[in-house]
């Protein structure tokens, strides 16, 4: 058994199949999912896994090189959108419907179980050299 780190055996498997380029969607409890097994489902509860919890822990695990989210999210959600813009000061905001666009790219989607509106964020991983 792992000492540390994810111990989700879906997610974990998933982060190591990524690579350079590819796409992360970490989403709250209401954003639409596809069926399909690219879905790892964290949520427990309304609010548990938090939507901070587990974007920390994506965090420690991958690099990224950049991250898209809700525009909407600054003036629906301020706790999420300062989360977000101290993780990621070169944060790129599009409209709602175009992050569910882009989203259905995603070659990993990770749901947390925050309730809140808008707390999702598209991550591209990069290379770590």
């Amino acid at each position: 058994m792992k000492r540390a780190g994810i111990l989700n055996r879906r997610l974990a498997g998933a982060l190591a199949g990524l690579g350079h380029g590819h796409e992360v969607l970490v989403c709250d409890a209401g954003m639409p999912l596809p069926e399909e097994p690219r879905v790892v489902d964290l949520a427990f509860r309304a609010g548990v896994p938090s939507f901070a919890e587990v974007l920390d822990g994506l965090l420690a695990e991958l690099v990224v090189e950049g991250a898209t989210a809700a525009r909407e999210v600054r003036a629906a959600n301020p706790a999420a959108a300062g989360l977000l813009a101290d993780r990621f000061p070169e944060l790129a905001l599009v409209p709602h419907e175009e992050l569910k666009e882009r989203s259905a790219g995603a070659r990993l989607i990770v749901r947390t179980g925050e309730a809140r509106p808008y707390a999702n964020v598209l991550l591209r991983c990069g290379v770590f050299f």
